[in-house]
């Protein structure tokens, strides 16, 4: 029992060792989609921001490209109309406008660095062959580059992107670049703000992780507390702890190992008492018959003898009582090990009987042996024994006068079974489920007079749960007794 409370405290520690990971599990939890809520909404915001810029900067794009195609610009650059929307544009984003005509030579660039040379890009010859702008975000420069096609149809100049037909010409592309410093700032700006929430934010779960991980714990502190008290002996009244399922379960399993403490603690205080006064009845008449040869003068011969016989069969009882204690002990503790053999059961039936067959024959007793066929089981040969003998004396002494003892043995392919029966006084009904308790006897007047210790059917029931076996008794009062005992027919290890 004592290591069953040690194995519950050790259980409760390891629960409560989860403090800890309780607390990890709760910040993790709270901090890692913060986390990851943060960049999703920065990520977001940028995207977003940088199509914004995109969309408006090629509007423009493709109002400046109809009035290139208008004023003519591709030919001839000095529109002031058209150079002062260009460094609008230009300033208004931050940016740089480059014209290329179809010769693939700049005309326009409102840095005035490139002008009159020849570009050639990937993106600009494929405006040129396709008529479709397409646009480029470079975060790491932080820039947006873009090219819009200038597109003059059937005499009338306007540019749209990404819709050619077989009559419109690709008169030229407008290279363009713009940065996005603004949007930058403003994710910086955005990204300061939410560190300072997500350090706010930490501060609370790491709060609310500690508070959370104290309450979940809390029940079983008072838990392990409660046992340790019961444990140290302080107190063996039941736990109520049921602030979660875990620990309603622990202590229900708790409460139910104090009851099993009680009642084997009653029990053990009754084995001791009964013990002693199994030992002492014998002692204390052996006393008072030697003290009477003591105190008398010229004690006959025939009175000497007489007590001496009484003394004797004190002696005996003494014996018995003491051989039968051992055999509980050894069979409790588990001490001696099961001898296992094969076993002819129908030869070992015949020699137990025959060796009590003499006992029975004082008060005319007839025992009976029916056997329905051969049987050999792997057993331990010494303790089937004492389960017959017991079984077999008990029913021979609390038999009536000229009455009978039937022994009957079965089996079939996995278990043999043992029938006693007899024609006995019987049992009450209200004493069969304590017949197999250690010195308890139905009826103590007349198990006086018969004599035994009250041992037997306690060995009997342990021989046979150590051979992994059933005993089951019926019996009517006034009518009788059957014990039956089920053993396999092969020896089943532990």
């Amino acid at each position: 029992m004592e290591i069953k409370i040690k194995s519950l405290l050790h259980q409760l520690k390891i629960l409560k060792s989860l403090k800890a990971r309780i607390f990890v599990i709760v910040f993790l939890i709270g901090i890692i989609p913060s986390f990851i809520i943060r960049f999703a909404i920065l990520e977001s915001y940028e995207d977003r921001a940088v199509s914004l810029r995109t969309s408006d900067v090629q509007n423009q794009l493709k109002i400046i490209a109809n009035h290139l195609i208008t004023y003519n610009y591709l030919k001839d650059t000095s529109s002031e109309v058209i150079s002062a929307e260009l460094e609008q544009l230009s300033n208004l984003y931050d940016g740089r406008v480059i014209i290329i005509n179809s010769n693939l030579k700049v005309i326009k660039d409102t840095y005035a660095i490139s002008e009159g040379k020849t570009i050639i890009t990937e993106e600009v010859i494929k405006c040129f062959k396709e008529g479709k702008g397409v646009s480029n975000y470079d975060r790491e420069n932080g820039y947006i580059e873009m090219t819009t096609p200038i597109i003059e149809t059937s005499g009338v100049a306007h540019a749209e992107a990404g819709d050619s037909k077989t009559s419109d010409i690709v008169s030229g592309v407008m290279l363009t670049g713009v940065s996005t410093d603004s949007i930058m700032t403003t994710m910086d700006i955005l990204n300061r703000k939410a560190s300072i929430m997500g350090i706010l934010m930490m501060f609370i779960i790491f709060v609310i992780a500690m508070v959370l991980a104290n309450v979940l714990i809390k029940p079983f502190d008072r838990v392990t507390k409660a046992i340790s008290e019961v444990k140290e002996g302080f107190t063996d009244e039941p736990v109520s702890v049921s602030d979660y399922l875990e620990t309603e379960h622990i202590v229900d399993a708790f409460n139910q190992l104090i009851n099993r403490m009680k009642v084997l603690d009653t029990s053990r205080q009754e084995f001791v008492s009964n013990v002693s006064h199994e030992l002492k009845t014998p002692i204390t008449s052996m006393k008072v018959l030697a003290d009477s040869l003591l105190t008398q003068e010229e004690v006959p011969a025939e009175l000497y003898r007489e007590f001496l016989v009484d003394i004797a069969a004190e002696i005996d009882r003494e014996d018995k009582i003491i051989n039968d204690l051992l055999a509980l002990v050894k069979m409790d503790k588990k001490a001696s090990s099961l001898n296992i053999s094969v076993v002819d059961i129908n030869a070992l039936t015949e020699i137990i009987l025959k060796r009590l067959r003499p006992i029975a024959r004082k008060r005319d007793i007839e025992v009976v042996f029916e056997s329905k066929r051969p049987v050999v089981a792997e057993v331990d040969e010494v303790k089937l024994t004492l389960i017959i003998t017991n079984l077999v004396e008990n029913a021979i002494k609390y038999n009536n006068e000229q009455g009978w003892v039937k022994v009957i043995l079965d089996a079939d392919y996995q278990f043999f079974t043992l029938d006693i029966m007899d024609s006995g006084i019987g049992i009450p009904e209200d004493s069969l489920e304590h017949i197999y308790e250690r010195f308890y006897r139905a009826d103590k007047s007349h198990s006086r007079e018969i004599g035994g210790t009250g041992l037997g059917l306690s060995i009997a029931r342990n021989a046979v749960l150590m051979h992994r076996g059933s005993i089951k008794v019926f019996s009517v009062e006034g009518e009788g007794t059957t014990f039956t005992v089920k053993l396999p027919l092969g020896y089943i290890s532990a």
